[in-house]
């Protein structure tokens, strides 16, 4: 039997193409099933925000501010109603209701913005939220006061 030797340099095997075939032909398989991906993504309904052209005047909503503050006292758009221990807010719920009746009398949704103070009662929230569900005044926004 005949031994290997390692040691000797028998030629330069040169450039070999065959292994290069197979890198290219895995790259071309690769973008090849990316391609289809793209082509799903596209593919998909949506339509973009854009604008409307309207040949009517576009009514916006007045909204009504209720502000609840640390020591109680309810606001409505700056006009205190009902004294802050009043846990019924008789004032605020004859308000709210009026305003909801004329709402609906104009065919027009009612807002309303509950800020309250950070510091604020939580139990003072919930009689205003009763107020609101009393005048079935159902469109309804939270937020915090900004004090600085």
């Amino acid at each position: 039997m005949r031994r290997l030797n390692l040691e000797t340099n028998e030629g330069n095997i040169g450039f070999q193409i065959a292994p290069m075939i197979d890198v290219v032909f895995v790259i071309m398989l690769f973008f090849m099933v990316m391609a289809g991906a793209v082509k799903v993504e596209r593919e998909l309904n949506t339509q973009l925000p854009g604008s409307a052209e309207s040949s009517t005047s576009t009514d916006f909503v007045d909204e009504q501010i209720i502000t609840v503050s640390e020591n109680g006292e309810v606001l409505l758009n700056d006009e205190p109603f009902d004294s802050p221990t009043s846990h019924d807010l008789p004032q605020l719920k004859g308000t709210l209701m009026r305003l909801k009746q004329n709402a609906d009398a104009a065919k027009s949704p009612t807002m309303v913005t509950i800020v309250s103070d950070e510091n604020a009662k939580y139990s003072r929230t919930i009689d205003v939220l009763d107020a609101l569900a009393v005048a079935k005044i159902d469109n309804v926004t939270f937020t915090v006061s900004d004090q600085d």
